[in-house]
């Protein structure tokens, strides 16, 4: 019996046997230079090519339309990057200028998307980086002339083990074969985490050599809650994860049935339970899953997914339909939150030696005000149609948010002139997420209509960890004294002011978390929208006076570890029918 660790993607136990997928890559003559004379023969190999994997990915979407209809969303970004001019565009001009093969061409073109991607520093938007591979390789194989290999035609029951799984792959697995999901690469943010999720199997991601260490045919047990994979398991363990198996499916059963309940506490205290989405068709798997709104909508991908940058009627479009959606239910428009090295080639900069720290969010906002107006005039647009928040990121002072109010103000002025509809009482808010900001919550709160702490890279900027090194990643620490004195010192400031606050980071989701973050004030949450059922079901069991007095115990801890032990065991005490001895949520 061998035990491995990976990272826990979506909750619950498969047992089984293994099943590898092998996934070649396509073969790329790389730097294969042309002639003139080939240049309009390459052209047309791309075009062929782009044409046939259109049709291929349509093929997957009407499929994807009838079995996964909330996640058909990811087959559509491959279509719209397939023919955008950030990937078909650029492969084109590299062959015409740069002379080489359709082949090189695209993968050039693919890296280039990706390195964009990679600086970003939002892991939810850093793991879109998967849609450029995913596109890519497709596009590789038909230039090759290789088959696409075909997840929708695994006919033999297990639990799939991979090195990584693109979109369209998860999206095309049939669940009366595959039990759950095994991958060497990704996140809990990762499409194959969010789909994986959807279709309501386990899945651990990131487990570093999957496929050397889990060979197929073999007995496993995968716990997508613990992202423990066990091979080979003996007779006690096996029986053991039969019996949690079972609780699991129970537990599950019953959380949904209640998904739609208000979340409110055991002792009467209401609080809501929103949900972070990025693209528009994401709101109607949160609207499923019981959010009683969107209290974090990423506008990013419109900006990324394409060479141009998106018109403000695009924008609208897109804003006003995921308002439309929510029928009257709260949604909170984030502005755009990317740094200016995603748009070199629409401005004169230099490039950047830290870009998570330059010029982004809303200082990259300030300085292109044609842009960030742009955006602005869509979202007070769509506020017509329904109940809609602006949120600026990364605001560091007083400064920057006068600033943003100002330009706020100009877009209210020029609607009205121009006689467009608009939400006149619109609330305007801020995410606390820089240490400066926490520090003057008292002042800033002055200005705004809420906060929305966002603890992701709050946690980062406040420890100088870049989570995603894996050299220091564990010193990301959630419940680092520091880090919990800022989070309870920005509620505090909200209290007093009489504004609401709410947290919308990956720290709102995790249930070990909800009662520390209802004993410190905590009245909303916002987080991904398959955690909704589970954040709702803890809250409904919590009483809010025990969670004050848990707070307050956890408050004097001087050490991170201190905080961990002490939450695990009062959990267990608690919440003896949620959590066990260790913190562990039992089902």
């Amino acid at each position: 019996m061998k035990r491995l660790k990976g990272i826990a993607a979506s909750p619950g136990i498969a047992i089984g046997r293994s099943y590898q997928v092998q996934r070649t890559r396509a073969e790329v003559v790389y730097q294969e230079i042309i002639g003139p004379g080939q240049v309009v023969s390459q052209l047309h190999r791309l075009e062929r090519a782009v044409s046939a994997t259109e049709e291929e990915l349509k093929t997957i979407k009407a499929r994807v339309e009838k079995e996964l209809p909330a996640q058909v969303y990811l087959i559509e970004a491959h279509l719209m990057m397939l023919k955008d001019q950030l990937f078909y565009g650029q492969a084109r001009r590299l062959i015409e200028e740069e002379m080489i093969s359709a082949e090189w061409a695209v993968y050039a073109a693919s890296c280039d998307i990706a390195a964009r991607f990679a600086a970003i520093d939002d892991l939810y938007l850093r793991n879109r980086i998967e849609d450029v591979e995913g596109v890519a390789e497709r596009v590789l194989r038909r230039l090759a002339g290789q088959p696409a290999e075909d997840i929708a035609g695994i006919k033999e029951k297990g639990i799939l083990v991979a090195r990584n799984l693109s979109p369209a792959d998860t999206t095309q697995i049939d669940t009366n074969w595959v039990m759950g999901l095994v991958t060497a690469m990704g996140t809990r943010t990762s499409h194959t985490a969010i789909v994986a999720q959807a279709l309501e199997i386990p899945a651990v991601v990131g487990l570093e050599h999957a496929l050397e260490n889990i060979p197929s045919g073999v007995l496993i047990v995968i716990d997508g809650t613990s992202g423990e994979v066990v091979v080979d398991p003996d007779e006690e363990t096996l029986f053991d994860y039969q019996e949690r198996q079972a609780r699991f499916e129970s537990y599950t059963v019953e959380i949904r049935r209640q998904a739609h309940q208000l979340a409110r506490t055991a002792d009467g205290h209401r609080v809501s339970v929103l949900a972070n989405i990025e693209q528009a068709d994401e709101a109607v798997s949160a609207l499923d899953l019981g959010a009683e709104g969107i209290g974090l909508f990423r506008t990013e991908f419109l900006y990324l997914s394409r060479q141009e940058l998106p018109t403000e009627e695009q924008l609208y479009l897109d804003y006003r339909q995921v308002v439309e959606r929510m029928s009257g239910r709260p949604v909170t428009i984030r502005t755009l939150d990317l740094g200016g090295d995603k748009f070199a080639h629409h401005f004169d900069l230099v490039p950047e030696m830290n870009p998570a720290m330059g010029l982004r969010a809303v200082r990259l906002c300030l300085r292109r005000p044609d842009i960030f107006k742009t955006q602005l005039r869509a979202i007070l647009r769509a506020s017509a149609h329904g109940r809609v928040r602006i949120m600026f990121p990364m605001i560091s002072g007083i400064g920057e948010m006068l600033k943003c109010r100002q330009t706020l103000q100009e877009c209210l002025d020029e609607l009205r002139s121009q006689g467009l509809p608009y939400d006149a009482e619109i609330a305007v808010g801020c995410m606390m997420e820089v240490p400066s900001a926490v520090i003057i919550a008292d002042l800033l709160a002055r200005h705004v209509d809420f906060f929305s702490i966002g603890t992701n890279d709050l946690i980062q900027y406040s420890l100088a960890i870049d989570r995603v090194n894996e050299y220091v990643a564990h010193m990301y620490q959630p419940f680092h004294p520091g880090v919990l004195r800022m989070i309870s010192a920005t509620i505090e400031a909200a209290r007093k002011r009489g504004i609401p606050v709410a947290m919308c980071g990956e720290m709102a989701g995790e249930p070990l978390s909800v009662p520390l973050l209802l004993g410190l004030g905590l009245e909303e949450v916002s987080v991904n929208p398959q955690a909704v059922p589970w954040v709702k079901r803890v809250i409904r069991s919590a009483d809010r006076r025990r969670c004050r007095r848990l707070a307050k115990r956890v408050m004097a801890f001087e050490t991170e570890a201190q905080v961990s032990e002490f939450i695990n065991q009062e959990l267990g005490r608690f919440f003896p029918d949620l959590f066990s001895a260790e913190g562990q949520m039992i089902y």
